[in-house]
């Protein structure tokens, strides 16, 4: 505490009340409410300079220097809304986001290669690993009933890897001779309790933020929120105003195709729970895919 009241006391400000928000702490203070927030890695303030030249203003006035140890920002207060159009209209700051940073890049093979190696060495893994759980499990004469539900469903395990390995040759071969590459600037931590709307709209918790593809916050959305949000409406909605070029499509279907690594740490409970929630994943990414291949087959 001590450390967050002489922080706040180089910028003359006297705090009143804390409250602890995950890794943020919100103040009141005798200048108003601010959130302190310790910065990560990743914390790149150059981002927020970019923002500026490009007139993207859309996240919490920043008090703090680069050289701080903490990220100070106003703290801004949120209207209830209903979940669903909160949920479009930070797909429309993403967009506004994504327009207003688009830049090309210069690019070779080797470029491309890299990506490809990277996805291909976590499809391997996850194969490996895969074939060692199932393995175990149907050596068992009882299962738990975690290891029951994962043996049920490893089907739709396996066959989403195969598509990911079979896809990622194919994205690879519409790659190999494009010279440029699209990259934006990416909030890189999409999920609705990171979009504060009221007079204005906001996207907070930047500490990751880079520049990428722009899949990436697509990515991201889709991992967190697959199962609560109709995605599809989604994605159309942001591709009426950013569409994404072909190899960008497939290399976001890859990668949400791709299944996490379940592992047996948890709480029995928890972990059928958990299993759950993954294949469920697996099956609407499957829905969800299938559509653009039935368009293609036409």
């Amino acid at each position: 505490m001590r450390e967050l009241n002489d922080i706040l006391k180089k910028y003359d400000l006297k705090p009143y009340r804390y409250q602890k928000l995950g890794k943020a702490n919100v103040v009141e203070t005798n200048q108003g409410k601010y959130v302190l927030k310790p910065k990560t890695r990743e914390y790149n303030h150059e981002i927020f300079t970019y923002l500026d030249a490009r007139n993207f203003p859309y996240y919490p006035k920043i008090l703090s220097n680069m050289e701080d140890d903490y990220m100070i920002t106003e703290y801004q207060e949120s209207i209830d809304m209903p979940e669903e159009q909160k949920m479009l209209d930070m797909i429309d700051l993403v967009i506004l986001l994504h327009n207003k940073t688009t830049h090309y890049k210069e690019v070779d093979e080797a470029d491309y290669k890299k990506i490809y190696e990277d996805i291909e060495n976590n499809i391997e893994y996850l194969n490996s690993y895969y074939i060692d759980i199932i393995t175990v499990i149907e050596s068992k004469v009882y299962m738990s009933p975690s290891e029951y539900l994962l043996a049920r469903n490893i089907s739709k395990i396996f066959s989403a890897i195969n598509y990911c390995r079979h896809e990622l040759e194919n994205w690879l071969e519409l790659v190999k001779t494009k010279r440029k590459q699209r990259f934006v600037v990416l909030h890189n931590h999409l999920e609705l309790d990171h979009f504060i709307r009221n007079r204005n709209s906001y996207l907070i918790s930047w500490d990751k933020a880079k520049v990428d593809l722009p899949i990436f916050d697509l990515y991201k959305l889709y991992k967190k929120h697959g199962l609560d949000y109709d995605f599809e409406s989604i994605l159309r909605y942001y591709e009426k105003s950013y569409p994404l070029l072909e190899e960008e499509r497939k290399l976001l279907f890859i990668l949400i195709s791709l299944p996490d690594k379940i592992e047996f740490n948890k709480h029995e409970y928890e972990l059928c729970r958990h299993i759950s929630r993954q294949v469920d994943l697996l099956y609407k990414t499957e829905l969800l895919l299938s559509p653009y291949y039935a368009k293609d087959k036409k």
